[in-house]
């Protein structure tokens, strides 16, 4: 992410390198309560963001997932509140109705973060839950569940001993009307670190570890 004396709002802990003058400001500082007011309206994450002001480029990671830049014209996107990294406050975030999920309205760039390649997609269809990463310019999903496969065989045995889980042939988002379905080339979520905090391992300054310790 370049920086030519702008702001951008970031997620806590996703930046792992940067070069230039930049300065890091929690969202609550008195001089961005303008920009707050007009560009961030998700007080559930108010605490794991953060803006970054100044001059020079921001390197950002996350998981190992792949991360991309993309841009929103005039629209909507709703997204997977782990996977935005970072984006411009020419556009407003908004708490999505769906869990987990944050809204972007307007017009500018953001950065998300993937587990796999994003797949383009367009209703109707319905996606496996752990696949979604966000959807653009369309209505939010309902929830539709596959009962005849539910009451079969396998759904009986998962009711009965609890093994295995709901799977995406037994749950999906459905989606309808027109827009835009992003999904990740995997269906394995891998577990998000909280953001902000200091990881609990040995030789990690903060962390719960001890240098010189073996780990347990």
């Amino acid at each position: 992410v370049e920086l030519k004396g702008s702001r951008w709002f970031l997620q806590k802990g996703k930046m792992i390198a940067y070069y230039g003058q930049i300065q890091f400001d929690g969202i609550g500082h008195g001089r961005f309560e303008r920009l707050v007011r007009s560009s961030f309206h998700s007080p559930l994450h108010a605490s794991d963001w953060v803006v970054a002001e100044g001059s020079g480029k921001m390197l950002l990671a996350d998981r190992a997932f792949d991360v991309n830049s993309f841009d929103l014209e005039d629209g909507n996107l709703t997204i997977r509140s782990g996977n935005l990294l970072a984006y411009q406050p020419t556009m407003a975030l908004k708490q999505s109705i769906v869990p987990g999920f944050v809204t972007l309205i307007g017009t500018g760039k953001f950065v998300a973060a993937s587990n796999g390649p994003v797949v383009f997609m367009e209703p109707p269809l319905r996606v496996d839950p752990q696949a979604l990463v966000g959807w653009a310019d369309c209505p939010s999903p309902c929830h539709h569940y596959d009962h005849g496969y539910m009451t079969g065989v396998m759904g009986g045995i998962r009711s009965l001993t609890g093994i295995g889980g709901t799977s995406g042939e037994e749950h999906q988002f459905e989606f309808v009307g027109a827009g835009t379905v992003l999904l990740q080339s995997s269906e394995a979520l891998m577990a998000e670190q909280a953001a902000g905090m200091v990881p609990n391992e040995p030789g990690v300054p903060g962390g719960g570890g001890h240098p010189g310790s073996a780990p347990r």
